[in-house]
């Protein structure tokens, strides 16, 4: 199953992703980490579901790894 990480439904809390920091916006640096949260409570965000890390930034999935 190819996940979407545009869709809330496909991500989960331990999932490996790669994100973009509010400060990276512009030049679109990905962050990898273990999402431990989900900020994003619409089932579905043009940019990505916004997410929380295990290791406490936040940002929008990118890509699931």
């Amino acid at each position: 199953m190819i996940r979407n990480p545009k869709e809330r439904d496909d991500i989960e809390v331990g999932l490996k992703v790669n994100i973009v920091l509010k400060k990276d916006q512009r030049t679109n640096k990905l962050t990898q980490g273990i999402v431990k949260k989900l900020l994003t409570n619409s089932s579905y965000h043009p940019h990505g579901i916004k997410v929380q890390l295990e290791d406490g930034q936040v940002g929008r999935v990118k890509e699931i790894l």
